[in-house]
């Protein structure tokens, strides 16, 4: 058996400020089956999740230059063309008003930083078998 198709690759968007941590999930969760893009503030990656083709998942930060976290989860959530993505906030924010707001605006899970490889992984694992 060959390397996974380009199109059956599970695409990330990891919209992340900091180059260790984008650099550190991008080496983690890439594999031949799996796909990590990085964005480096949120307007970058509204641009990326539009792009055809679109990311299954979105791993997102809230504190981002520009368009912040959870506007950038709410533009996506409410465009019918990127609704189905799941979003997931990747963030050190864990406040309650924080995990709230990130509710409010769609996102469909909170992973709080510092985070367990594991963890992170099993979400991933999780997000690919539901798009089987």
């Amino acid at each position: 058996m060959g390397a996974p198709n380009h199109q059956d690759r599970f695409r990330i968007l990891l919209v992340e400020d900091e180059p260790v941590i984008r650099e550190l999930v991008r080496t983690m969760l890439s594999d031949g089956a799996v796909e990590v893009q990085c964005a480096n503030d949120g307007t970058e990656g509204l641009r990326i999740a539009k792009t055809d083709p679109r990311p299954d998942m979105v791993l997102l930060d809230i504190v981002l230059p520009g368009l912040d976290g959870i506007s950038l989860c709410r533009i996506l959530k409410s465009d019918p063309e990127t609704a189905q993505m799941g979003v997931f906030m990747l963030t050190a924010k864990a406040n309650r008003s924080d995990i709230d707001a990130s509710q409010r605006a769609g996102a469909d899970g909170y992973v709080q930083k510092p985070f367990k490889g594991a963890d992170l992984m099993d979400l991933v694992e999780a997000q690919r078998a539901k798009k089987k």
